[in-house]
Parts: structure tokens; C-alpha cells; sequence
């Protein structure tokens, strides 16, 4: 290679190596992608309230609040005693 003169600014010998290395780098770069499943969008149709489900909720807090709601200790405790004596 030649050069000539001291006043070869805009000279550079790699420059179309460092072009083609930020090409690469710039191409290989993946993007980002988001697939939701079948599964997961049924999912988040059966996550909506259902209405009879949702009157009776509302029902036990009025109680709850109003302090009318008293809780059956024996009821309770058997059906405790069915569901760990199941497994």
C-alpha cells in the first residue's frame, strides 16, 4: 500500500471491516416476540366473575361488616378433618 503526503485525514484501511462488523452485529441482534398459548388466553376468559358468584361474595362482607355472620366451629372443622384425611 502507497500513501502519500502526511495529510491523509479521511484515511482509514479498515473501515469498510469495521462497516461490515457493525452490520453483522446490527442484523444478528434478535427482536423480541411474545406468543401467548391457547391455554393462557382461555385462562384469562375464565378469570371473568361470574354474577351469581359475585352476589353471593358481596353477601357474606355485608354480614361480615354488619356483624351478623357467625361462623359454624364444628362444620368447619370436620370438613378440615375430610379434606386432610383425603391425602
Amino acid at each position: 500500500m502507497k500513501i502519500t503526503g502526511p495529510n491523509q485525514t479521511n484515511f482509514n484501511p479498515y473501515k469498510n471491516q469495521i462497516q461490515q462488523h457493525m452490520d453483522m452485529k446490527k442484523s444478528a441482534k434478535p427482536q423480541d416476540q411474545l406468543q401467548i398459548s391457547s391455554q393462557a388466553k382461555q385462562l384469562q376468559e375464565n378469570t371473568k366473575v361470574n354474577a351469581e358468584r359475585e352476589a353471593y361474595v358481596q353477601e357474606i362482607k355485608n354480614r361480615v361488616e354488619s356483624g351478623e355472620y357467625t361462623i359454624n366451629f364444628e362444620k368447619t372443622a370436620q370438613k378440615m378433618i375430610d379434606f386432610w384425611s383425603k391425602q
